[in-house]
C-alpha cells in the first residue's frame, strides 16, 4: 500500500498537513495511535478553553452585583463542567473525522514506526504489523507532559495536564509547579472553581517568557483573586505517603513544606520521538528534537518532521503552518519559509496574555533605540463598561525606522486582538501607519492605536 504522503500523528500539525496535501492532489494517509486531532484537540487547546469558559461564566455569576444584577444560590457542578469540556473535545474530534472523509484521507489506526526505504510499520491494537510505503513521510508525533525525577507523576496525587482535565473530584487545594501557559491556565481554572491554589515558579517572574511588565501584571491579578505565587522557588521533592501531598519547596529564604491534595506538574513537554524508528533510518536528533531545514526535511531524503518534535515553538498554530509549508514545498508550490520571529503566543487565563515579537528587554539587548508605548485598559471605555479594566497593551518600535518590534497585551480578549500586530509586522507596518489606521470606538482593540500614540507622544486618552 503506497501513498504520496504518509503522516504519523493527527494533531493540528498532522491533520492540517494531510488536508493541504490532499488539496494539492496527493494521495494521503495519516497514522494515529489514539484519537484524531491529537493532544491539542482532545486533551489540550480545545478542552482547556471549554474549562476556562466555565470558570469565566462562574466568575461573572459570582459578581453579578457589579453589573447591577441579582442572583441567588450560585453554585457550580464540577463534574458537569468536566463533562462539558469532554463533550466539546469529542465534538471537535468528530469534525476532524468528517474532514478526513471529505478530503479522501485514509486513517490508519495504530503505532507508526519509520523504516529505511521510505516505509512505515504500523502496529494495531491487536499487535498486527502492516507495512506501508510513501514517497514522502512526515513525522508529526507531538509531545507529552515532561516528568521531572524529583516530581514523578502517579496520575493521582501528582498529575500532568491530561489528568487535570478529567479529575473525578475537585481538590480542595492544589500546588501548580511551573507558570507557563499550561500552569497559569489551570491555576486560574481551579482557583475560580474554589480550589486553594499555589503556583511555584523557578524563575523570578511567572509566565517568564513574556515581557516583564506583563509578568508583573499577571502576578498582581493572580494575587488579587487569591492565588498564592512563589517565584525564585523550586519543588525539591514530594511525599505522597499520606492522605495528600507534602511538597518540599526551596526558596531564597530556605526550604518550606507545602501541603495540598494534588500537585500539578506543568514544567514543559517531552517530545514523542522514542521507538519510532529514527535510529534505524538514521534521522538526526539533538536535545530531544528532530533536526530539519527550512522546509522540514530531515537529513534523510523523503523523511520530514513538523510540530513539537522539531526545534520551533511548541504551539498548535506553528505545527499547522509548518505542515502546510512542508507539503507545499514538496508539491513545488511557491512558498516562503516561516518567520519564527513573528509567531504569536497566547495564554487563556484571566486576564488573557497575547504577545508577538521582541520584549522590551530583548529589543534593548539587540541594540535598538526604542519608542515604547503603553495604554492601560483602565483608561478604555469599552473595558470599563465591560467590567474588565485590568491589563494593558504595550508596543515597542525601532525609533530610527519605525519598525514594529514587539507587541504585548494582557487583559480581557487580547488573544483575539494580537493578530493585528502579527499582520502589521508581516506587512512591515510602521508606527505612524498603525496610528493613522482608524480603530473603532468603543472597542478593546483601540487600545493598540492608543498605545502606539503613546509611543509617539500623541496619546489622547491618558
Amino acid at each position: 500500500m503506497k501513498y504520496d504522503v504518509l503522516i504519523i500523528g493527527s494533531g493540528p500539525g498532522g491533520y492540517v498537513t494531510g488536508i493541504r496535501a490532499s488539496q494539492l492532489g496527493f494521495k494521503v494517509a495519516i497514522v494515529e495511535k489514539s484519537e484524531l486531532g491529537g493532544i491539542c484537540l482532545n486533551w489540550g487547546c480545545i478542552p482547556t478553553k471549554a474549562l476556562l469558559k466555565s470558570a469565566q461564566v462562574y466568575d461573572y455569576l459570582k459578581h453579578v452585583d457589579a453589573y447591577g444584577l441579582k442572583a441567588e444560590a450560585i453554585d457550580k457542578d464540577f463534574d458537569a463542567v468536566i463533562k462539558r469540556s469532554r463533550g466539546v473535545a469529542e465534538g471537535m474530534s468528530k469534525g476532524v473525522q468528517f474532514l478526513m472523509k471529505k478530503n479522501k484521507i485514509d486513517i490508519i489506526n495504530g503505532f507508526g514506526k519509520v523504516k529505511p526505504g521510505k516505509k512505515v510499520d504500523v502496529t494495531d491494537a491487536d499487535g498486527k504489523v502492516t507495512e506501508y510505503s510513501a514517497d514522502n513521510i512526515i513525522i508529526a508525533t507531538g509531545a507529552r507532559s515532561r516528568q521531572l525525577p524529583n516530581l514523578p507523576q502517579d496520575g493521582k496525587k501528582v498529575i500532568g495536564y491530561r489528568e487535570a482535565m478529567s479529575l473525578s473530584k475537585q481538590p480542595k487545594s492544589m500546588i501548580v509547579v511551573g507558570s507557563g501557559a499550561i500552569g497559569v491556565e489551570f491555576a486560574h481554572f481551579y482557583n475560580s472553581m474554589g480550589t486553594d491554589v499555589t503556583v511555584v515558579e523557578f524563575m523570578p517572574n511567572i509566565v517568564p517568557v513574556e515581557d516583564k511588565d506583563v509578568s508583573k501584571q499577571m502576578e498582581r491579578s493572580f494575587k488579587k483573586t487569591g492565588i498564592k505565587v512563589m517565584t525564585n522557588s523550586s519543588v525539591e521533592s514530594v511525599d505522597t505517603s499520606g492522605d495528600g501531598v507534602k511538597a518540599t519547596v526551596k526558596t531564597k529564604k530556605g526550604e518550606e513544606i507545602l501541603e495540598a491534595d494534588i500537585v500539578l506538574s506543568a514544567v514543559g513537554i517531552k517530545t514523542n520521538i522514542e521507538n519510532i524508528g529514527l535510529e534505524d533510518v538514521g534521522i538526526i536528533t539533538d536535545r530531544d528534537k528532530i533536526l530539519v531545514n527550512d522546509w522540514y526535511q530531515t537529513n534523510i531524503p523523503g523523511y520530514y518532521a513538523i510540530g513539537d518534535v522539531t526545534p520551533g515553538p511548541a504551539l498548535a498554530h506553528v505545527a499547522s503552518a509548518e505542515g502546510i509549508t512542508c507539503v507545499e514545498k514538496i508539491a513545488g508550490v511557491h512558498t516562503e519559509a516561516i518567520d519564527y520571529g513573528n509567531i504569536p503566543g497566547c495564554t487563556y487565563a484571566t486576564p488573557e496574555i497575547a504577545s508577538v515579537g521582541l520584549t522590551e528587554e530583548k529589543a534593548k539587548e539587540a541594540g535598538y533605540e526604542l519608542k515604547v508605548g503603553k495604554f492601560p485598559f483602565s483608561a478604555s471605555g469599552k473595558a470599563k463598561a465591560a467590567g474588565t479594566p485590568d491589563g494593558f497593551v504595550k508596543v515597542i518600535f525601532d525609533a530610527k525606522y519605525g519598525e514594529w518590534l514587539g507587541c504585548h497585551m494582557i487583559g480581557a480578549g487580547v488573544t483575539d486582538m494580537i493578530a493585528e500586530a502579527v499582520l502589521g509586522r508581516k506587512l512591515e507596518t510602521t508606527g505612524h501607519e498603525v496610528l493613522k489606521a482608524i480603530h473603532p470606538h468603543p472597542t478593546m482593540s483601540e487600545a493598540v492605536m492608543e498605545a502606539v500614540a503613546d509611543a509617539y507622544d500623541e496619546v489622547i486618552h491618558l
